[in-house]
């Protein structure tokens, strides 16, 4: 690799949002990265972004203006566009907290096309330092990336054409993380390379967002599911859309979601991963692996699930097959956090930790992390 190669390219959508861009892109400018650049796409908005052509560490930055919304797949944009070896997808409200992005990236193998990022939230808008508020992003899963805080090899995005522009916004990142692993690839977590995510609350529409989860969850269970389990999943995927169509308040948007997938489910084109592929991506591997680590280590006959979120099938599935009984907290030998939503997880494993009880993650990566103290507000990258 050529001394004047560039590493790592920041690419970063944004739509009428000026602020949250400018303070992203200063949050970049603050990092010791100089070899690395920027690529921001502006989608359409109503007045065309601002951006410097350089930042204060000397990094270069490029715009294009898109006349209408492209939404992720705006980030196709810049395929061609740059050498770097590694996209560094963000999004105009997520910004690198600290400097240790290129340790994460430094000498992994070829077999290794995304590493996840450790993503923090304050309250919705409020940087985490400023609301003294810190818990870790919704969402994802130990194989499967949030797009505001991943690094993507370049080569392996441009092989698999980039995001699907179908999607729009949500779930488009489930189905590139399944190309991935359909072609071979790894996806890691580096708990190195920590984004926050400010959240920002402008152009968030719940009821939208929750119609669009509901259809392109369902496409992405029929593109990839085994044929055996494909009803199921995609059963599954309506159930916990509506759980959070409930919550959020968001029941027009799940019910115009509906329609959408029931129009278009068999539309999608079936290219579905093998068993051992699929439980990569569900989170069923992980969970058999750390939930059966725990019971080789000091064997347990019963469990309580807490927290139950995102995949707590994969958990219960994981105990059914070891022969655990599921029973009520007060009974129970162990506790077993029930989703397999990486941020989720870890909050709740430190949340448990002075609990007196025997608690299991179910997934080992989140046991590495537990502990581990956020920067003081004066010390951060993006404060």
């Amino acid at each position: 690799m050529s001394e004047n190669r560039t590493t790592v390219c920041f690419v970063i959508p944004t739509r009428d949002r000026c602020d949250d861009l400018r303070r992203t892109l200063d949050a970049i400018g603050r990092l010791p990265m100089p070899d690395a650049e920027a690529f921001v796409v502006d989608n359409g908005s109503e007045n065309s972004a601002l951006v410097p052509g350089g930042l204060d560490n000397g990094m270069q930055v490029r715009l294009e203006c898109l006349p209408f919304n492209e939404g992720a797949a705006a980030r196709n944009r810049v395929i061609g566009r740059t050498d770097a070896e590694w996209l560094v997808m963000l999004d105009d409200d997520s910004h690198p907290v600290d400097a240790g992005l290129p340790a994460a990236l430094a000498g992994l193998p070829d077999t290794v096309g995304a590493v996840s990022a450790d993503i923090t939230v304050g309250q919705a808008g409020v940087p985490a330092a400023e609301s003294g508020v810190i818990r870790r992003e919704l969402g994802g899963l130990p194989e499967v990336f949030i797009g505001c805080g991943v690094a993507i090899r370049r080569r392996v995005f441009e092989s698999l054409g980039g995001y699907d522009g179908a999607f729009g916004y949500y779930a488009e990142e489930y189905d590139l993380a399944a190309k991935m692993i359909r072609a071979g690839y790894e996806i890691r977590f580096d708990p190195r390379f920590r984004v926050e995510h400010r959240r920002s609350m402008t152009g968030r529409d719940t009821d939208r967002i929750v119609e669009n989860l509901v259809r392109n969850n369902g496409w992405v269970m029929q593109r990839y599911a085994p044929e055996n389990i494909r009803t199921a999943q995609v059963r599954e995927t309506r159930r916990r859309c509506r759980f959070i169509a409930e919550k959020e308040s968001a029941m027009d948007g799940y019910a115009r979601g509906l329609v959408a997938l029931r129009r278009t489910l068999h539309a999608q084109e079936r290219t579905p991963l093998s068993p051992v592929q699929f439980d990569r991506f569900t989170g069923m591997a992980h969970a058999r692996a750390a939930i059966g680590a725990a019971y080789a280590d000091s064997a347990f006959r019963t469990a309580a699930i807490v927290d139950a979120g995102k995949n707590a099938w994969c958990v219960r599935r994981a105990l059914v097959e070891l022969g655990v009984e599921e029973v009520d907290q007060d009974e129970a030998e162990t506790l077993v956090i029930g989703t397999m939503s990486p941020g989720p997880m870890i909050d709740s494993l430190e949340q448990r930790a002075s609990s007196g009880r025997r608690v299991i993650a179910p997934w080992v990566m989140a046991d590495e992390l537990v502990g581990r103290v956020r920067p003081a507000r004066s010390a951060r990258v993006g404060a």
